[in-house]
């Protein structure tokens, strides 16, 4: 158990192993062992201030709500449910035992006040956090998460761009953190080579440590000179340049250095904590931060202004560009740069046609401990679906360079009908004894019907619905409904309080004849509410694939 103390003595936190449970049912004690993974030190960013990821994404407010959670989790009844309010505990209710046990709302602002002057306001008061996605409603796994999206993306973006392969290719973007770093792996994987931006040279070095990336450089010259032969050879090979984007990426436009692929992952979606202004040293500029609020925004929406100036002018060039989700371009836009908008935002460039058929990142954790759980998961779902060649690829290519961070883990993207039939045949390993532990079934919350997010996964929808958040709301109330183990809805992840509403399920696998029909109804609704949130926006392949595959939608 981790300890903070008066003085700030902090003892890193790691999630329990194996068979034996300390709370009253394996429900409880995954929720448990999945918020401590969050905040184990090979996971998180800043696991002593309780940081997840995304600069500020936290999984508990403060160290006093995270041991009051894991108290409350430790004696709660298998027929009672834990309320969490941004990262504390507030509540615990008999229900049933097919209710979740936890039920999660962070960062949530009641229109009007849902900007992040508010929200800074009322976090510094004590009583919020910013929850992120999977930071707050404890089930991120680590940089596999992003990479195996970005893979996803990355390959959708080479069968649309470049013949359906990127090698020989040059992929270029900013950040190096929780999200970003996953990009050199995944670009290198997908056959680019890859550089990589980032201010911090600690991040590129953790990236470097877990065999994400495969260079460290601290000037421009030398990062080109390693990747121009890259391309030249198709070789694919990463590099992680130390640098500011706001002074890299107009440089390579100075230079005709023209990128294949061109994006973003740093975090500028909170321009305050996520994004540091060039023309100062990090030192300095965290020393602002703090200092003078005010005055270091105004120099970090300059920054982010100058590093789309750049992004559009190496668009212009030739560049394939797209917004990674970030909300770059709005904060740019809003600094002056009128065109952010030229470039577009990845979902409806590559991914909205795989939400409209409920297809999604899925993700799994064995709460053994053992590496071997997930070896059996993998040849699992290789088996049974042979015919997907991006899946086959991804878990082969998984296998050799992920390496697990906390407990092991595995993500790939499937879709309705899949899910379900992972899921339960997953159950049915751990009732047989052929896995040692239960698994946790969760997913992004970046998923075909689980968000509202205008700039990022609804941007230009085909009926004008962009902001309409009526449907994360109703995906966690029917996985509530039908009986996940925790659900979650938060106000921000991934693009800033106020730009999005989305909401998170979790499921355990624990052998139980119960979890196999909690796992059936979930697995199947959740990813069905992303066939019909896209079919009643009027996409065609939506509702078609709901009239082949069983998905009620009421006749208008």
């Amino acid at each position: 158990m981790p300890v903070l103390t008066d003085s700030g003595a902090y003892t890193p936190v790691k999630a329990p192993r194996g068979t034996s449970i300390t709370c009253k049912g394996w429900q409880q004690e995954a929720a448990m062992r999945m918020l401590m993974n969050n905040l184990d030190p090979d996971v998180a960013e800043r696991p002593q201030d309780l940081v997840v990821y995304g600069g500020t994404g936290k999984a508990a407010r403060d160290w006093n709500a995270y041991h009051a959670i894991i108290r409350e989790l430790k004696q709660l009844e298998n027929d009672e449910t834990l309320l969490i309010q941004s990262g504390k505990p507030v509540g615990v209710f008999k229900t049933h035992d097919f209710a979740p046990r936890v039920l999660l709302a962070n960062s949530n602002l009641v229109g009007h006040w849902s900007n992040w002057e508010k929200f800074n306001e009322l976090e510094r008061a004590g009583l919020m956090m910013y929850g992120q996605m999977t930071a707050g409603s404890w089930i991120y796994i680590g940089s596999q998460g992003i990479v195996q999206g970005t893979f996803e993306t990355f390959s959708a973006a080479a069968d649309k761009h470049f013949g359906g392969s990127l090698e020989g290719k040059l992929v270029v973007s900013g950040g190096m953190g929780g999200m970003g770093g996953a990009q050199p792996l995944a670009a290198t994987m997908a056959g680019a080579a890859f550089l990589g931006i980032d201010v911090d040279a600690e991040r590129i070095k953790k990236r470097l440590k877990t065999g994400y990336c495969d260079f460290m450089v601290n000037n421009l010259d030398e990062a080109l000179r390693i990747l121009k032969n890259a391309v030249r050879k198709k070789e694919a090979v990463s590099v992680g340049l130390v640098g500011n984007c706001a002074d890299v990426i107009p440089e390579l436009a100075s230079r005709g250095v023209v990128p294949d692929l061109l994006t973003d992952q740093t975090s500028a979606h909170d321009p305050l904590n996520g994004y540091v202004p060039n023309g100062m040293s990090l030192e300095a500029a965290f020393a602002l931060r703090k200092s003078g609020r005010d005055a270091y925004l105004e120099k970090s929406l300059d920054s982010i202004a100058r590093h789309v100036e750049g992004m559009l002018a190496l668009q212009k060039m030739g560049s394939v560009t797209f917004d990674y989700g970030n909300n770059i371009r709005t904060f740019a836009h809003q600094r002056g740069v009128k065109n952010a908008y030229d470039f577009p935002g990845f979902v409806p460039e590559y991914i909205r046609p795989l939400f409209c058929e409920g297809r999604g990142p899925f993700r799994w954790v064995a709460l053994s401990g053992e590496p071997s759980d997930i070896a059996v998961t993998d040849d699992l779902v290789l088996e049974l679906f042979p015919e997907n060649k991006i899946l086959k690829r991804w878990i082969n290519l998984a296998r050799k360079r992920i390496k697990f961070q906390g407990l092991p883990a595995r993500i790939c993207w499937l879709g309705y009908g899949e899910r379900a039939q992972f899921g339960l045949a997953m159950n049915d390993l751990v009732k047989k004894g052929k896995l040692k532990a239960p698994i946790v079934i969760g997913r992004d919350h970046l998923d075909c019907g689980s968000v509202a997010s205008p700039y990022r996964e609804t941007e230009s929808m085909l009926d004008g619905s962009d902001a309409v958040a009526d449907w994360p709301i109703l995906n966690a109330l029917l996985n509530t409904a039908s009986g996940a183990s925790w659900v979650s809805v938060h106000n921000g992840g991934g693009v800033g309080i106020g730009y999005s509403l989305h909401a998170g399920q979790v499921t355990v696998a624990d052998g139980t004849e119960m979890m196999a029909k909690r796992i059936e109804r979930v697995l199947t609704t959740d990813p069905g509410m992303g066939i019909i949130r896209h079919a009643d926006a009027g996409y065609k392949e939506a509702q078609a694939f709901a009239k082949r595959s069983g998905v009620k939608i009421p006749k208008q």
